[in-house]
């Protein structure tokens, strides 16, 4: 930390784990401003992402699409560090390709920890649980975020674990609706009574530090709270399970006078 107690900060983004598993189309403006929330600076913004030299030299297309994304990356302050697929033939004679940015993401990750306060891996790969407990003995926080098929062992090893569907604005949600005057978001139900035949879900409104004022109620809390009817829930979702955080739920929200908040059209996010 300096001097001005500013969090020296390292992000580290898998891209193609990240695109393969439900987070195309994610806002590298809003993860380097969601991994700075908390006081922090980026020190290291590093983009792993994957280039088929082969296929650019037959689809012009696909060229100019990865050179605009590394351009963007770059206006964002991100290093991108590009891995060429290579192309191989299995034992049945098919051919498939592979670019791997784990190794170097991982080498990369614990030799630059050395300036860092707190670094945030953006994967799912399980690969990385011991990068997770090697930073974490060099006295360096960590947390993970990703989409889906998140390995569960990195989740419980990382300090925090943050499902990108639930930063406001990292991936866009598509309003179905825009004149109707609701808001659309996504959030878990933290808590539910069965007998009752309600409960209540918890989003987040803001990037902002704190993440583990979970209490709404309180003015430096980045969350906010919804009452959520049973009936609102689709029929796959088996509500004996809820609470349950490891459920993402994308929602309506309405204003109710007198009542607050209440979500609407709940719909159960594929994790």
């Amino acid at each position: 930390m300096d001097k001005k107690g500013e969090l020296k900060v390292g992000v580290y983004v898998d891209v193609s784990n990240i695109a393969q598993n439900g987070g195309f189309g994610m806002q590298y403006d809003v993860l380097r401003e969601f991994a700075c929330c908390n006081n922090g600076v980026a020190i290291r913004l590093n983009a792993y992402v994957a280039f088929d030299a082969e296929r650019s030299k037959t689809n012009p297309e696909y060229k100019v699409k990865s050179e605009n994304f590394h351009s963007m990356l770059r206006d964002f302050g991100y290093k991108v560090i590009v891995k060429t697929v290579r192309w191989f033939v299995d034992e049945h004679g098919v051919r498939y390709g592979k670019s791997n940015a784990d190794l170097d993401m991982a080498v990369d990750t614990l030799m630059q920890s050395e300036r860092l306060d707190y670094v945030l891996l953006v994967s799912g790969d399980g690969d990385f649980v011991q990068v997770v407990r090697a930073l974490q003995n060099k006295g360096c926080r960590v947390e993970v975020l990703a989409f889906k098929n998140v390995a569960h062992n990195l989740k419980t090893e990382a300090d925090v674990f943050t499902s990108g569907y639930l930063v406001p604005d990292l991936l866009p949600i598509e309003v179905y609706d825009a004149n109707n005057g609701k808001r659309i978001v996504r959030g878990i139900c933290y808590s539910f009574f069965p007998d009752k035949g309600f409960g209540f879900m918890r989003f987040m409104k803001k990037l902002s530090g704190g993440l583990w004022i979970t209490d709404s109620r309180k003015s430096e809390s980045p969350y906010e709270t919804a009452f959520v009817h049973n009936t609102q829930f689709p029929d796959k979702v088996d509500q004996s399970k809820l609470p349950n955080r490891e459920m993402i739920f994308e929602f309506e929200l309405k204003e109710v006078e007198g009542k607050g908040l209440q979500a609407e059209n709940v719909k159960l996010l594929e994790t």
